[in-house]
């Protein structure tokens, strides 16, 4: 088994980061440009008005993927390295990707808060057994 595979799912999430970023500076962009926005708010990010919603949807979801991912990204390179890469870890990394790409459209979309509360949870759920079976495999190897 070729023991850099996680690197493929590290990159769709590293995609879905890259596609939530541009969509982010393209609304701040146009909300701007409208006159919803004052440019001046984002020297600080202080000011009487700040964004519009879909504008503040966006940059949260934005910051949300440099927080548990980094968790992902971690199990994905402890895994390569201490050569614990199996089907059973990139199967979890693969319905890792997938959750958060379904807490995405979920939140970028209709944001209705339980299935978005449960495609979070999920995606949890996963990086967790990814973390289990990577200290199981450390721990389990002479």
């Amino acid at each position: 088994m070729n023991e850099f595979q996680l690197v493929y799912p590290m990159v769709a999430m590293i995609l879905l980061t890259a596609i939530v970023l541009v969509r982010m500076v393209l609304l701040r962009i146009a909300a701007t440009r409208r006159g919803e926005i004052d440019p001046y708010f984002y020297k600080t990010y202080q000011g009487e008005e700040g964004e519009t919603r879909i504008v503040a949807q966006h940059n949260r979801h934005f910051v949300n993927l440099f927080e548990n991912p980094v968790l992902f990204y971690a199990a994905c390179i402890t895994a390569m390295v201490t050569a614990q890469v199996t089907q059973g870890m990139i199967w979890l990394a693969w319905a890792y990707v997938a959750t958060r790409i379904v807490h995405t459209i979920i939140h970028l979309g209709s944001n209705k808060i339980y299935p978005r509360m449960a495609s979070y949870g999920a995606s949890w759920v996963v990086l967790l057994g990814m973390w289990g079976l990577l200290v199981y495999g450390v721990a389990t190897t002479a």
